[in-house]
């Protein structure tokens, strides 16, 4: 959980840089896996689940932005006032 609290602090870029190395280590995981080399399967779990937090805070930072620009494009636009000369009314 100490990582979840460290990753919050993030920028986007950060967050996607450090998501590329966490897929990498799986990558390599992985590998080692299917060649037997593996000390501890148990670090493929810890680490798939931290690839899903990691595609998950960027996600809800994704979804935040959008909400922020839906609030400023909802905002009224103003209208002109209709001329008072308008045609076919004398």
């Amino acid at each position: 959980m100490r990582q979840m609290l460290e990753w919050r602090t993030l920028s986007m870029e950060e967050l996607r840089a450090r998501l590329a190395d966490t897929e990498e280590e799986m990558a390599n995981l992985r590998f080692q896996l299917g060649s037997h080399q593996l000390e501890s399967p148990i670090k493929v779990r810890t680490v798939r689940r931290n690839v899903a937090r990691l595609k998950t805070l960027i996600r809800q930072r994704e979804l935040e932005r959008g909400k922020e620009r839906e609030v400023r494009s909802e905002e009224p636009v103003p209208t002109p006032d209709p001329s008072p000369l308008t045609p076919g009314k004398e």
